[in-house]
């Protein structure tokens, strides 16, 4: 719990100051004013974020945090738990679509087993895309009882911290988060409404593409695991035991971690918008450090965005997870850097400025 407290101590505001330098910046470039609307928006956070008034995105890293989910059991799914380990191995040949996407976006992926079910062979792959900290095999069945103790949910936020500081030696400029789970779209509409305070209804999606009849029994299984529960809204370290998940609790220490050293997180989905209520509720000014790759098509992450105050970069229908949406973000952040410092100035380009001005 120390070292929650201690990264939760760190996180200061935006440097606003600096961010009307860059405010001014923008203005004199070779363009009217706000006329590159969010990208101008962005830059500016950005720079606020990280204090640095030309800052570079030379060290890309897209944490994806696996995890098995004991509500599985209960047919919440349309893919079988064992798809987690077998997608863990696919990230680590660099094979699925966030490998894909990475490096297309040039950042580099980090997979992290914090709850995987199975005992992961590690032997034939290279161990520097891979790192074990399981706190658990999956979490346990939340209509049974909770899914973790409360020390195991500090334990997966600290080690979110921990594998974000280790990382940080190899270099870090700007985080993405992914996610792998088979039943944690479940998780994160429990947390969701425990901690935005809609239903159940609002914010259940499809997840994996699931019927009909299995999407009714999601909700039904939702709302009978917070009636069994009772997560406590004043306390997300309780409401992640109570209904979270491993690789959830993972993304709320990248997440908190990241913005204790002053490095831009771009979230992805659902899952990671639930990761991102957590963080928020346990440091209101994590906010400031986040920026919404996309909107997901699971209808909850809209809400979850209009909770937090974000507007997403993108809206594509997406609802893979992984890291993807995020990844797609990054090169939007990096384009609006690059407009910041490599566009010339009125004055140094000869242009005429505005007539009046």
């Amino acid at each position: 719990m120390q070292k929650l407290k201690e990264t939760i101590n760190k996180i200061e505001k935006l440097d606003f100051s600096l961010m009307e330098e860059t405010q001014k910046k923008l203005d004199n470039l070779t363009k009217p004013k706000g006329s590159l609307g969010r990208l101008e928006e962005i830059a500016k956070q950005v720079v606020g974020i990280t204090k640095k008034r030309n800052p570079l995105f030379k060290n890309k890293v897209i944490f994806v945090m696996a995890a098995d989910h004991g509500v599985t059991e209960e047919g919440v799914s349309a893919y079988p738990k064992e798809v987690t380990s077998q997608m863990v191995y696919n990230f680590m040949k660099g094979k699925a679509a966030i490998n894909v996407l990475a490096k297309h976006v040039g950042a580099r992926v980090l997979v992290v087993d914090m709850g995987v079910t199975r005992r992961l062979q590690i032997t034939n792959y290279k161990l520097q895309n891979f790192r074990d900290r399981k706190i658990n095999y999956g979490t346990k069945n939340i209509v049974r009882g909770p899914a973790m103790t409360k020390e195991e949910a500090v334990r997966a936020i600290e080690a979110g911290i921990e594998v974000f500081e280790e990382e940080l030696s190899r270099g870090i400029d700007i985080v993405a988060t992914g996610d792998m789970g088979i039943g944690n779209t479940t998780s994160s509409s429990a947390i969701a409404s425990c901690l935005a305070g809609r239903s159940i209804k609002d914010l259940t999606g499809r997840g994996t593409g699931v019927s009909d009849e299995v999407f009714l029994r999601k909700v039904e299984i939702i709302e009978k695991a917070i009636r069994i529960n009772q997560p406590n809204p004043s306390d997300p370290v309780d409401v992640l035991s109570k209904v979270g998940g491993f690789e959830i609790g993972g993304l709320v220490g990248i997440i908190l971690a990241s913005a204790s050293k002053r490095v831009p997180v771009v979230i992805d989905g659902f899952i990671s918008g639930a990761a991102a209520l957590i963080a928020y509720s346990l440091k209101k000014e994590v906010k400031d450090f986040l920026i919404a790759g996309h909107c997901s098509a699971e209808k909850g992450h809209k809400l979850i965005l209009e909770y937090l105050g974000l507007s997403p970069l993108l809206n594509l229908d997406m609802r893979l997870g992984e890291g993807t949406g995020a990844a797609l973000g990054i090169s939007i952040v990096e384009a609006s850097i690059k407009l910041l410092t490599q566009m010339a100035t009125f004055e140094e380009a000869g242009v005429s400025t505005k007539i009046g001005e």
